[in-house]
């Protein structure tokens, strides 16, 4: 197994290779508020979705590849046996975040994609088992939330809910049944309704919006007003929503577009937080 290097993790790198391994990686998160081991499903810097602040460089269209779970077993063992016995949160992980907070489903692209996911998630709850760590950490899937239909991520999800984890689904903007700027990828409202209330009746699930000015734009009274009649209309229709997690920019993207990104001021986001919690919506902002 590779050598672990000793570069203090950051809140503003979460770069997959920190670890010299393939699948597994460690960060410190903001919103974690601590480790977060991610597994990373798409090696390939493939991914079906291209959100306009993703910070994957060299990021391409497609799907997740096939996976050496024997490989991913062995790192995700390596990386837990030096965070809980080895001097990994002494050497890269600065005070006051050294607490191993989850395990996230995240990565280079779509950890749904991957035909394998089923099995992963069946895995990591194997894995933590054997380190006493099952129900005493998070395990969470950070997914656009686009292949909820298929049936082996259904089966995923099914898992991860007996495991005690969470799927955070992303949901930047309102769909408007066409194309979408921020994510560059074409919605259709009925089909995101849809596959929200398949995930939320499978596993607790999160919204995870980020919120950003384009061109020094920041999102128009009408977008907020659409996403949160969006948000309305989905509880009314009995979808029971954990939350939304509101965040903005951390990191710089490696899009294109990157130029053309900036970060929403705080006073804005605190408002906007303020109108999900006044709609009833749990809210936990991360600006």
């Amino acid at each position: 197994m590779t050598a672990i290097p000793l570069q203090t993790l950051q809140l503003t790198d979460h770069r997959r290779d920190s670890a010299g391994f393939t699948y597994v990686y460690p960060v410190v998160s903001r919103r974690a508020g601590g480790v977060s081991v991610g597994i990373n499903l798409n090696p390939n810097d493939a991914c079906n979705w291209r959100c306009l602040y993703c910070q994957v460089p060299g990021l391409t269209r497609g799907s997740a590849p096939v996976l050496d779970l024997a490989q991913l077993r062995a790192e995700l063992s390596a990386m837990l046996h030096d965070i809980l016995h080895g001097d990994f949160m002494v050497q890269r992980v600065p005070e006051g975040l050294r607490q191993l907070k989850d395990i996230a489903f995240s990565g280079n692209g779509e950890p749904t994609s991957s035909h394998q996911f089923a099995e992963v998630v069946a895995l990591v709850g194997t894995v933590l088992a054997e380190f006493g760590l099952a129900g005493k950490i998070g395990v969470v899937l950070i997914s656009n939330g686009s292949l909820m239909h298929r049936p082996e991520v259904q089966q995923g999800l099914r898992t991860l809910a007996q495991l005690g984890g969470e799927v955070w689904f992303k949901l930047d903007r309102a769909p408007a049944d066409g194309f979408s700027t921020v994510n560059q990828v074409s919605l259709q409202c009925e089909g995101v309704a849809r596959r929200l209330a398949i995930s939320a009746s499978l596993c607790p699930t999160w919204l995870q919006t980020c919120m950003f000015a384009l061109d020094g734009a920041l999102p128009d009274e009408a977008e907020l007003a659409a996403y949160l009649d969006f948000l309305g209309e989905a509880r009314r229709q009995g979808v029971a929503l954990a939350g939304v997690l509101l965040y903005g920019l951390a990191r710089p993207s490696m899009q294109p577009e990157a130029p053309r990104l900036s970060a929403a001021p705080v006073a804005w986001m605190e408002a906007l937080a303020a109108r999900m919690v006044a709609a009833g919506l749990v809210v936990r902002l991360s600006p």
